[in-house]
């Protein structure tokens, strides 16, 4: 006889809460997808071209006078971000376009040495150091924009693939939502902090959803075995036995992988702090993902097959 109690498939009803936790799901994602519809992406450098020089002065310096000194050097679309405690910057620019290549790149290469000089200048009692220019031309960027989509798209229909052929339609519709999710939410919000999105932050985010597959692909193999060991059961009891089961294993795996992501975040700087803020949120939306919207969507795939057995 089926034994259906909080004793028997662990210590928590993670399917009791699903309709709850489910419906705050939906509300961030759509959410997040319309935040993104309207707000756009920022892309940053490597997708939309200009110039990056990241400057290290011996002293602090306010980011204040930073902007001052730059603002009236007609450097276009300017953006300043502070490394550190204060003494190193990138400063940003996107540069005037000229009637041909060679005349944008004439301009380009002037505003860069009216960049260093003004630098130099201002800050000479400071010990002013370019530590380094990179340029992305506008060609160059919309070329590594559209291979940065096609490898999104591509990574994406690989995954819709190996997922179709791992598990049967029961499962495959929790993992797939979830990769969405996951990867829809982490964007919108390093997008609502005022981030930027390059090359590495794709990177870090086709990371997370093969981070969030991984562990989703775990908790099913779980409820899979579950599912054998105990075929008088209903479907809420797997589930709730499975998740109970693995549950040590996800948060200690995701949760080292969290806190190293973590102190990088607060000690690194640029562009790795970026990416390992990326690697944080998505590390929190890929674990909950796992137990909250990919099981429990298996309850839902199970009623629309008309099962005989019960939830």
């Amino acid at each position: 006889m089926a034994v259906n109690t909080k004793e028997s498939f662990g210590r928590y009803d993670f399917v009791k809460n699903v309709g709850l936790f489910g419906g705050i799901s939906a509300l961030i994602f759509v959410f997040s997808v319309v935040y993104l519809a309207v707000r756009g992406i920022n892309y940053g450098i490597d997708f939309k071209g200009g110039t990056e020089i990241q400057v290290k002065f011996s002293q602090s310096v306010h980011i204040d006078e930073i902007r001052k000194t730059v603002d009236p050097l007609h450097l276009g679309e300017v953006g300043v971000q502070g490394i550190g405690e204060g003494s190193e910057y990138i400063i940003r620019f996107v540069g005037e376009k000229g009637a041909n290549d060679k005349e944008t790149n004439d301009k380009l290469n002037a505003a860069i040495a009216r960049v260093k000089e003004a630098i130099s200048t201002q800050y000479a009692s400071v010990g002013a150091e370019i530590r380094r220019v990179d340029t992305v031309g506008p060609q160059v960027g919309a070329e590594l924009k559209r291979s940065g989509l096609l490898a999104v798209f591509y990574c994406l229909l690989v995954i819709l693939v190996y997922v179709a052929m791992r598990f049967d339609y029961l499962y495959s519709p929790g993992a797939v939502i979830c990769l969405l999710h996951d990867a829809v939410i982490t964007l919108a919000i390093f997008i609502l902090v005022g981030k930027e999105v390059n090359v590495p932050i794709l990177a870090a985010i086709l990371s997370l959803i093969g981070f969030s597959l991984n562990d989703t692909i775990v908790v099913f193999d779980r409820i899979r075995e579950t599912e054998h060991t105990y075929r008088g059961h209903g479907w809420a009891f797997i589930i709730n036995k499975a998740i109970n089961d693995m549950l040590g294993r996800t948060l200690i795996t995701s949760g080292t992988v969290f806190v190293s992501s973590l102190c990088l975040y607060i000690f690194a700087g640029g562009v790795v702090a970026d990416i390992a803020f990326a690697i944080c949120v998505g590390i929190f939306f890929g674990t909950y993902s796992s137990i909250y919207i990919a099981a429990p969507l298996i309850l839902i795939m199970e009623k629309l097959k008309l099962s005989p057995r019960a939830a």
